[in-house]
């Protein structure tokens, strides 16, 4: 028998007219066309615009936004120049209290949908800076032969390709606005082609670049990164392999990072490697909401699950004061030993740190055998599924959960309320990536 090609429908070629009905989570604006969904970047709901497809599938269709003949008016300026090439953002067409409302409605679609639960009651959302705002960032480094030019930046949308970027609005301003002065000095450098990222992190006492580095610099590519760092007040690191390889070139001593909590005389330390929170602005304003929402009496006994450096449990340790405890627990043994290297430079002695991965059985874990007062969870995008029976078992009337994915938050909700008997009490969004479609959201749970 003839075997069958089949061949993937081609996408219609001309310019198109659609009404955009709402927005899907990634941003693009949704269209029905003849029966059938067009997903369309750049699109907002209630506009007409002109669009090209990009792409047919069998159930929906993707295009791109050539011309808007109707605008919404929620629609405003871009700000940044590579708005639309660039695949670090994606809302900033819309106007910043809409990009709000499209996150809480995000998180309550997600909730109702997957957990099939709603809040007693919705906290109002915490925004703060839209631009300049984030303090930690990965950014793509290539030479790209063509342009005989180096691209630093983040990739395109829906491309695996560098965006040939001339700055960026959402970075501090000390990295955001020296986009070209990286490219024009790594294409100074003999390993141009072997530098393929930098780690960027900023704290309230300093920059520090940390470029990955696949052969060894040259004495002279040294001397101009070290020319470049102190040209501009940038701690220039070097890593040649793993993150233990990472040394400084200048200043010649790495020097720890600092970001403070005032509201609890609090500093913390990190470097370039540790996991922070972007948003100086909106983490300050997040320990405060998650404190407030646990109700943390003095004298009580806290758990902090995926504490990172500290980033909580130090706070919550202020709170519970000396007669209370704080318990940390997280799955990478770096992070551990920096909480506890941060409680002892701060002087909190009633913070204990674990080293636990929290994907697993943690049953037999002495920590675990605890009773605890109040819980909070700040899991990453995978959720804490594997936690919900532990935390559940370990008595706390409260529980607040912090997340970066409103999908798993959802589903792990679900488990707390139908399995276990604790209610949704509150829940709220944070605007921790303004102009991004990312969602960070925290919910608290209760149970009498």
């Amino acid at each position: 028998m003839a075997r069958r090609h089949h061949r993937k429908p081609r996408a219609p070629e001309g310019v198109f007219t659609a009404r955009i009905d709402s927005l899907a989570h990634d941003g693009r604006g949704i269209a029905r066309v003849d029966g059938k969904v067009v997903f369309i970047e750049g699109a907002l709901p209630s506009e007409t615009v002109e669009y090209r497809y990009l792409a047919t599938r069998g159930g929906y269709d993707e295009a791109l936004t050539t011309g808007v003949l109707e605008a919404s008016p929620e629609r405003v300026a871009p700000r940044c120049r590579h708005f639309g090439v660039c695949g670090g953002c994606s809302l900033q067409h819309l106007a910043a209290d809409r990009q709000i409302a499209f996150k809480h409605d995000q998180l309550v679609e997600n909730l109702e949908r997957i957990g099939r639960v709603t809040p007693a009651h919705w906290l109002a959302p915490l925004t703060g800076p839209h631009w300049g705002y984030r303090q930690k960032a990965r950014l793509g480094v290539r030479f790209v032969p063509k342009k005989d030019k180096v691209l630093v930046g983040f990739r395109e949308k829906h491309a695996p390709y560098l965006a040939d970027l001339l700055g960026c609005e959402v970075l501090h301003p000390s990295v955001g606005t020296r986009i070209e002065a990286l490219s024009a000095l790594i294409g100074s450098l003999s390993i141009k082609t072997r530098l393929p990222q930098i780690e960027v992190a900023v704290g309230e006492d300093g920059v520090a670049l940390n470029f990955r580095v696949m052969d060894p610099p040259s004495a002279e590519d040294c001397e101009k990164l070290a020319a470049f760092g102190r040209e501009h007040g940038i701690r220039i690191l070097l890593q040649p392999g793993n993150a233990g390889s990472t040394h400084a070139l200048w200043p010649d001593e790495i020097a720890d990072l600092h970001y403070r909590l005032p509201a609890y005389d609090v500093e913390l330390a990190f470097r370039t490697q540790h996991f922070t929170q972007v948003n100086a602005d909106i983490n300050r304003q997040m320990i405060a909401r998650a404190i407030e929402l646990l109700d943390v009496q003095p004298g009580q006994h806290v758990l902090d699950l995926f504490c990172g450096l500290g980033n909580f449990t130090l706070a919550l340790a202020r709170v519970t004061g000396a007669e209370g405890r704080v318990s940390g627990v997280e799955g990478e043994p770096a992070l551990v030993e920096w909480a506890g290297r941060n409680a002892a430079a701060n002087g909190i002695g009633n913070a204990g740190f674990h080293v636990a991965d929290l994907t697993t059985d943690i049953t037999t874990q002495t920590w675990r055998q605890a009773r605890y007062d109040r819980i909070l969870l700040d899991p990453p995008r995978s959720g804490a599924l594997e936690m919900m029976p532990h935390v559940a078992a370990m008595g706390a009337s409260r529980i607040v959960y912090v997340s970066c994915h409103p999908a798993t938050l959802a589903r792990d909700a679900a488990e707390l309320v139908h399995t276990h008997g604790y209610r949704l009490e509150a829940a709220g969004v944070m605007d921790m990536f303004p102009h991004t479609t990312h969602v960070e959201s925290i919910a608290l749970f209760v149970r009498d």
